[in-house]
């Protein structure tokens, strides 16, 4: 069972980069659509909204709480994270929150007291975002079955769809653990993490190919390799699994690939703010998957030290 201060501090940094994905899913999701199916749009934008305001929340509970581990690793905000919404509200006129991308850019990381009332104002957010999360993963269960039966059209690939469904659901996953005060087995954790974070980074460089500008044909190749690195990454861990090969062994090559697709996704960052990619890719989704690299970064390093 986890100390109160493990529930609390490890709770927030799994909102402080959770709540954020959850509120661009919806953003993507919310753009994707044609104005026949307006509705959808609009119950898209209540959660992008709705974690807006869990988001809000947390910043606030997470001021002097948060591990300086997370809050430097980059998988909160980066250097990009604000031109980034910016630009992107620009070419869609969604209204992105980008006063709690300044928030997060002056959070601190010591000096806050952990007490019982801080405790009980977690478990109630951490209650708000499974309330929200259920709904989350209902509307994206719901467009994955009509975009695959052809009743929908809606410029996300449904790959994605099932992409950030999954996503959600291990957001869900580790929030009812939590809950639970469920403690984690460092090698089981590792296992489970690796598994589901190589088909995730493979999947982003495959979208990231598909985005690209035909003529891109430097970048579609670099995207394409990463995708079938990962790929194979992916099948070093469930050999990893049958005790065939060391799970060590598998943890650093998935280190060493994911600080190359890190970097290929920080310069391409770079490249959509600055205008030099051409792409159908909205300059967020960039800094989105930059982010989750970064964060999938950190685990791995702290399995390494576990492990």
């Amino acid at each position: 069972m986890i100390s109160s201060a493990e529930y609390i501090q490890e709770s927030l940094a799994l909102h402080l980069f959770f709540a954020r994905i959850m509120k661009e899913h919806s953003f993507f999701l919310e753009i994707g659509f044609t104005p026949k199916d307006h509705v959808l749009s609009s119950q898209a934008d209540y959660f992008r909204r709705a974690f807006d305001a869990l988001l809000e929340d947390v910043i606030d509970l997470s001021a002097g709480v948060v591990s300086p581990g997370v809050l430097l690793s980059g998988e909160v905000v980066t250097p990009y994270t604000m031109d980034a919404e910016k630009s992107s509200a620009y070419f869609t006129g969604v209204n992105i929150a980008t006063g709690l991308t300044g928030d997060e850019l002056r959070l601190e990381s010591d000096g806050a007291q952990i007490n019982p009332s801080l405790e009980e104002r977690v478990f109630s957010v951490n209650d708000e975002a499974i309330r929200l999360l259920n709904g989350l993963i209902q509307l994206k269960t719901s467009l994955l079955a009509n975009v695959l039966a052809c009743r929908l059209f809606t410029v996300n690939y449904p790959l994605l769809i099932d992409h950030i469904l999954r996503e959600a659901r291990l957001y869900l996953h580790l929030l009812r653990r939590l809950q639970n005060r469920e403690s984690f087995d460092p090698e089981k954790e590792a296992y489970e993490q690796e598994t589901f974070w190589n088909r995730i980074m493979a999947e982003h460089s495959k979208f990231i190919r598909g985005l690209l500008d035909p003529t891109e044909e430097d970048l579609f190749v670099l995207a394409d390799n990463f995708g079938k690195e990962f790929d194979a990454l992916s099948n070093e861990v469930k050999t990893a699994m049958d005790k065939t090969m060391p799970l060590k062994k598998v943890t650093d090559e998935s280190i060493a690939a994911t600080e190359r697709i890190r970097d290929f996704n920080r310069t391409g960052t770079e490249g959509l703010l600055g205008c030099r990619i051409k792409s159908v890719i909205i300059p967020l989704l960039g800094d989105h998957v930059l982010r989750e690299s970064n964060h999938y970064l950190r685990l791995l390093n702290e399995y390494k030290r576990q492990l």
